[in-house]
């Protein structure tokens, strides 16, 4: 097996609740709390969970806009091979934003409303200083038809306001895209658009990412989109991951008992479906200086001595693509 593009290792990021002038924090909000995982070339990988469980804040972190507390990622782009994102310079990073990019969950927020479509396309060409200005144009057009807003001209100068959800979500598609990224982050890209166009949103994506070779991360809190995007499927749970499997394997038989509880809840086309009800208790607990024991603990049936005494389970194999962070898995 070839090495892979991504790997995570370890990632934490905690944010301070109580910093002051004259004293160090002493609470912190456990976004993610180390995790690891590894993405191979031209492989598009789930990020799943509640939200709250740390997804945004792992996406944020693989693009460079946020910092991890510890923990390392190692990338083998072509840009930087061999590199850990958490030890660049200014230089380095920007070299990094021709390999990594991000679709982010609100294709109208994520779009500046005073540029015109073009500009929008074009503007990771002219920062990375790609092309004349005739070729980062014709780059951008054919981005343009590329992402099914044909003919370009027609759109290329309007503002985002001018367009739908789907066409603005298809131009923050196509900027992501414009300078032939190896990784791309995906935060939710389809959950603000109605759902009769979100199919066509999903397969744009899956044709270019064939098209391109580009690896995706893609977060969401939905597992049939999951199931339709992804070639595995990571589970988060309060800023752990819980269980990693390929899509179907996962979906087939999760061992977890909260990727059960998550499977169960998936809607069922047949009315006299009679669905098991999951047997987890509670609510989701604050992700405020946990304990070091399971984070599911509270909520978990199968919690037990075994679960009380140890620290958070290490996410260990099961089948040869299946890992699982439980000491009771089934």
């Amino acid at each position: 097996m070839s090495p892979p593009l991504l790997k995570l290792y370890e990632l934490q990021k905690h944010y301070p609740l109580d910093k002051g002038i004259l004293r160090k924090p002493s609470r912190f909000v456990h976004a993610v709390d180390g995790i690891d995982l590894d993405i191979g070339r031209g492989e598009s990988v789930g990020l799943v969970g509640e939200s709250g469980c740390g997804k945004t804040t792992v996406g944020r972190m693989l693009t460079l806009l946020a910092e991890p507390t510890n923990g390392s990622v190692a990338i083998r782009s072509d840009q930087l091979p061999d590199h850990d994102l958490t030890d660049l310079d200014k230089q380095d990073v920007n070299r990094l934003r021709r390999d990594v990019q991000m679709i982010f969950q609100d294709p109208y927020e994520s779009l500046n409303p005073r540029r015109t479509i073009i500009d929008a396309v074009t503007e990771p060409l002219r920062l990375q200083d790609l092309g004349s200005r005739e070729e980062q144009q014709e780059r951008g057009a054919e981005m343009l038809r590329l992402v099914g807003l044909a003919p370009p001209e027609t759109f290329a100068y309007r503002f985002p306001h001018e367009l739908s959800g789907g066409q603005r979500q298809r131009v923050a598609i196509a900027r992501a895209l414009v300078i032939n990224p190896s990784f791309v982050v995906c935060d939710e890209p389809t959950s603000m658009l109605d759902v009769s166009i979100r199919i066509s949103i999903m397969q744009l994506m899956r044709d270019l990412a064939e098209r391109l070779g580009v690896s995706y991360l893609y977060i969401t809190h939905d597992l049939g989109v999951a199931r339709y995007m992804c070639d595995r499927i990571a589970v988060m749970y309060l800023g752990k991951v819980v269980e990693v499997a390929r899509t179907e394997d996962l979906l087939a038989n999760p061992r977890h008992p909260y990727t059960q509880a998550l499977v169960s809840a998936v809607p069922v086309p047949d009315p006299t479906y009679e669905r098991p009800v999951p047997d987890i208790k509670g609510g989701v607990s604050r992700p405020v200086n946990p304990a070091p024991t399971c984070r599911f603990i509270d909520r978990c049936p199968w919690a037990d001595h075994t679960c009380e005494s140890n620290d958070h389970p290490p996410l260990e194999q099961v089948t040869s693509d299946h890992r699982v962070a439980c000491y009771h898995a089934r």
